[in-house]
C-alpha cells in the first residue's frame, strides 16, 4: 500500500523510537493514505512542508484495526486517553477512565500497525465532551464525521519501521495549503456548535448511561 506523511521535514528514512510519545496511539511513526489530509497536516499558518511518499507491504504484520467491527469507538477513546494529556479533573472524567480501562482497554503491545481515526485539537475536544458527558455517543460518532476526518496509520513496531520503503517528497506551500486545513477544521467546528446546542435526548447513550448500566463492547447499542 502506499502511505504519506506530511511534515516540516524530509524524511527518507523514518526512525523507530523517535518522536513524541504523547500522540493518539502512543509513540510511533503517523500516516495516511490520503495524499491531502498528509499535505494539510504537512504545513503551518506561516509554514510551508513536504509530503514524504512511501509503500508498505503489511502482510504477515499484526496490524489492529480500530475501525474494523472488532472495536467500537470506546476502544479507540480508550487508546486515546491513555496517550494523550488528559486532565482526570471531575470525578465523571476518573470513573469515565477506570471504567473504559477496565472493559475497553486496547492491548497494542505486540502491534506492528495501528489504524484508527485522527483525533487533532478540535476532535480530541470533542472526545472529552463525552467523556464529560455533554454529548452522548451518537452525537460523537456523528462529531467524528465532521470536516470528513480522516483516517491515520500508525507504524509502531521495529518490524513495520523495516517494512517501509521511502518513495519520494512533495514540495508544499503554506499558501496552499494551509487555507484548506483551516477550512477543514472551522467547518468541523461549526458543525459541532450546531450540534452541540441540541438538548438532553432521552434514550441516547450518554457517559453517565454507559457507567450506570455497565454497557459492555458486545452491547447491539455500540454498533
Amino acid at each position: 500500500m502506499k502511505i504519506y506523511h506530511g511534515s516540516e521535514n524530509i524524511i527518507e528514512k523514518p526512525i523507530f523510537g523517535a518522536g513524541k510519545p504523547y500522540n493518539d496511539y502512543g509513540l510511533g511513526f503517523y500516516c495516511t493514505e490520503d495524499i491531502a489530509l498528509a499535505s494539510e497536516w504537512a504545513v503551518d499558518s506561516s509554514r510551508d512542508g513536504f509530503v514524504n511518499c512511501y509503500s508498505i507491504n503489511l502482510n504477515g504484520l499484526n496490524v489492529i484495526d480500530l475501525n474494523s467491527g472488532e472495536y467500537t469507538i470506546l476502544h479507540w477513546l480508550c487508546l486515546l486517553i491513555n496517550n494523550r494529556r488528559f486532565d482526570l479533573d471531575t470525578s465523571l472524567l476518573r470513573e469515565a477512565y477506570r471504567f473504559l480501562n477496565e472493559n475497553y482497554y486496547v492491548d497494542t503491545k505486540d502491534a506492528d500497525v495501528i489504524k484508527g481515526y485522527r483525533a487533532d485539537d478540535s476532535y480530541f475536544a470533542f472526545a472529552q465532551d463525552f467523556l464529560g458527558g455533554q454529548i452522548s455517543l451518537s452525537q460523537l460518532s456523528a462529531a467524528l464525521r465532521l470536516g470528513k476526518l480522516g483516517e491515520q496509520i500508525m507504524l509502531k513496531s521495529e518490524c513495520s519501521f523495516e517494512r517501509i520503503e521511502f518513495i519520494e517528497y512533495i514540495p508544499l506551500l503554506a499558501k496552499d495549503w494551509y487555507a484548506k486545513k483551516k477550512t477543514r477544521d472551522d467547518k468541523a467546528r461549526l458543525e459541532y456548535r450546531k450540534m452541540n446546542r441540541r438538548d438532553y435526548v432521552p434514550g441516547e447513550l450518554y457517559m453517565t448511561r454507559i457507567l450506570d448500566e455497565g454497557v459492555k463492547p458486545d452491547d447491539p447499542r455500540l454498533q
